[in-house]
């Protein structure tokens, strides 16, 4: 069977051509780069006899990336040819878009941003060629001597410790010119690889700037960063604004605002949020149902405390892996260092520690709904789904080995049917390993626990990523990703195995013949934390949770105050089956009150005037406008229960 067009192997007579002038003539259109032996290319890169070449389309992962890099170069020379006094951070493309970091000699306006955005047309339509070229230490300094960022990053790069600076990857120093004709108009120190011209980028647009520390080090001086987007259509870009317009409408901190659900105080500090009493109904049936279903699932509550001796973080290892997220100590007893406790899973060990273990006990399922604290980065705080004090719905569980792959199926489908009871159809695994420096334990316990992790995640029949490096010190883990109404991909549950822990609590239960053995053990947080998942339901519903979540349930809406007690009576009787029900009483119009409730996205509005009550009736209202006139009451009771009972 031959290759795909899209690939190819050069032969003897390919050798010494362009990437560009194969894939053209192999009748390849879409590609933005190519890769040459597995690395990304220019399609300028000359290749030789034997070299495996690959297009690399557009709409690709890496074709985003590499478009959306372009775009940021044409951004820093259209502001350098706007402002010539700017200095160049970095510029890499992110998700959805790319940035640049700038110190401007002042800060920049939304009028400065217009301007940026039809200079970088200017540009785009010169067709500049980009053009690598490889350069020494000593010539590349001499060329950005007026950028003192890119000395920097010159500097790391000598030094072996570039980081994550893109400029400065690979085993070469290269400079990318822009080139109109054979004269260069613009450079910047760069690894590439880019497109061919500027007229290459199909679509973007200047979204927002911010401030932003350079190398993100607060320590460092603060620069001006300039948000984009790219795309490798129009209609793709126009795809994306309209998804995040749609996304803006969903915004929890707007919504929560919106219907008065939960707030953050000034008084009590970034990332720690209150939750108002209809905020508080929402939570309260979220952790009730999860209860519920994990006392039939067998697993056991236990409840631990806020606060600890720091001598047992050190004992898991928290202290040497994980202190820049905790919070300070207080100094109380003494001396002693007490820590906010940043996770559960050391107290839950100390639960288990706490008496002799059986087989027969395991698999030992403990569960809490832990509060805990992690001093996230003021800039990285982002409402409900990045706070400092959360909630998470933790759990861990104690098998043995011969138990572990029985009990990983079984949770991993417990997290999916959950996820599915609150809405979320969508989704896919990711699966994270050991990062090659922080981790603790021995190289064949990973091994074997990643692998009986990827077999349970394959044995799901759902798509599974990899996630190189992702994994927690102690041990991988598997993550639910699920995509919300708007296709957005959240991180929820997370399940990791961990032979480690274990081995530093010394653990142990006794075996069926009587020897003394070490428990496995799984972390797993369901909703990750109930204000993130909170969120994302929020986010997911655009407020209009199910009729079983929604703060108040039902609006009984009297077309005039006479018939305030008819709707009070069924108010009564629906309070009597446990249904959230408020009655507008105010003095305003009919439709004013209806208005008022479909903004508070209340599932079922119950009208009543002459007619109804003459029938012993209502109009049974839905939130989306339409309407059932003459209802009997008691069929719109039992409509109501249904629907809050079936979680319809």
């Amino acid at each position: 069977m031959s290759e795909p067009a899209s690939v190819l192997t050069v032969s003897a007579d390919g050798a010494g051509r362009t990437t560009g002038e194969l894939l053209r003539e192999a009748g390849v259109k879409d590609t933005a780069v190519a890769r040459v032996n597995g690395e990304l290319r220019d399609l300028a890169h000359v290749v030789v006899d034997g070299d495996i070449v690959e297009a690399v389309p557009y709409g690709s992962e890496d074709g985003r990336a590499v478009l959306r890099h372009s775009a940021a170069h044409v951004l820093a020379q259209a502001v350098q040819e706007l402002f010539p006094g700017t200095r160049l951070g970095i510029g890499p493309p992110i998700k959805d878009g790319f940035y640049y970091d700038f110190l401007p000699e002042r800060p920049f306006t939304p009028e400065d941003l217009t301007a940026i955005e039809k200079k970088m047309s200017d540009i785009t339509r010169q067709r500049q060629r980009f053009s690598r070229r490889v350069v020494s230490e000593d010539d590349a300094r001499a060329e950005l001597a007026a950028e003192p960022f890119k000395l920097e990053l010159i500097g790391l790069k000598g030094s072996g410790d570039s980081g994550e600076d893109v400029e400065v990857g690979g085993s070469e120093l290269t400079i990318y010119d822009n080139l109109v004709g054979d004269a260069t108009v613009w450079k910047d120190l760069c690894r590439g690889p880019h497109l061919p011209t500027t007229r290459d980028i199909p679509a973007y647009k200047i979204m927002r700037s911010a401030a932003a520390y350079w190398r993100g080090d607060q320590a460092n001086q603060q620069l001006q960063r300039i948000y984009g987007t790219a795309w490798e259509s129009k209609d793709a870009l126009k795809e994306h604004l309209h998804l995040l317009e749609e996304a803006e409408k969903r915004d929890h901190r707007k919504l929560g605002q919106e219907l008065d659900l939960f707030s953050f105080p000034d008084e009590i500090g970034s990332g720690l949020a209150v939750f108002h009493p209809k905020g508080g109904v929402v939570r309260m049936e979220m952790e009730e149902y999860s209860r519920r279903r994990h006392v039939e699932e067998g697993y056991e509550f236990v409840n631990t405390p806020h606060i600890t001796k720091g001598t047992l973080f050190e004992r898991s290892g928290h202290l040497d892996w994980y202190s820049e997220g905790m919070y300070p100590p207080m100094e109380l007893d003494e001396g002693t260092a007490y820590y906010l406790k940043p996770m559960n899973c050391p107290m839950h060990n100390l639960i288990f520690g706490a008496r002799g273990r059986s087989y027969r006990e395991l698999p030992l399922r403990l569960f809490e709904f832990g509060t805990v604290y992690r001093y996230e980065k003021s800039g990285v705080v982002h409402g409900l789904t990045r706070a400092r004090g959360f909630t998470q719905d933790d759990a861990h569980i104690y098998c043995t080995r011969e138990q572990m792959r029985d009990e990983l199926t079984s949770l991993l489908t417990f997290v999916l049917d959950l996820l599915r009871d609150y809405g979320l159809t969508d989704f896919y695994l990711e699966l994270s390993t050991k990062d090659p420096v922080k981790y603790v334990g021995d190289d064949a316990t990973w091994e074997e626990a990643t692998r009986v992790l990827e077999e349970v995640a394959t044995a799901s029949g759902l798509e599974l990523v990899p996630d190189p490096g992702g994994a927690a010190f102690y041990g991988p883990k598997i993550s639910v990703q699920a995509r919300d109404a708007i296709g957005r991909t959240w991180q929820m549950s997370t399940i990791q195995l961990d032979f480690n822990l274990p081995e530093r609590f010394e653990l142990e239960y006794q075996a069926a013949d009587g020897t003394r053995q070490r428990p496995v053990m799984i972390h797993r947080a369901l909703f990750g934390s109930i204000e993130r998942f909170f969120a994302v339901l929020l986010e997911h519903y655009a407020g209009a949770f199910p009729a079983w979540l929604a703060p108040v349930q039902v609006v009984g809406i009297p077309v005039h105050a006479d018939f305030d007690g008819y709707l009070l009576d069924v108010a009564k009787r629906l309070r009597a089956e446990g249904i959230r029900v408020e009655v507008d009483t105010s003095d305003d119009r009919m439709q004013k009150k209806i208005r008022n409730a479909q903004k508070q996205k209340v599932p079922f509005m119950l009208i009543a005037g002459a007619d109804d009550i003459a029938a012993g009736a209502v109009s049974f209202r839905f939130r989306d406008g339409t309407q059932d006139n003459g209802i009997p009451v008691d069929e719109a009771v039992e409509r109501i229960v249904a629907a809050v009972r079936n979680r319809t």
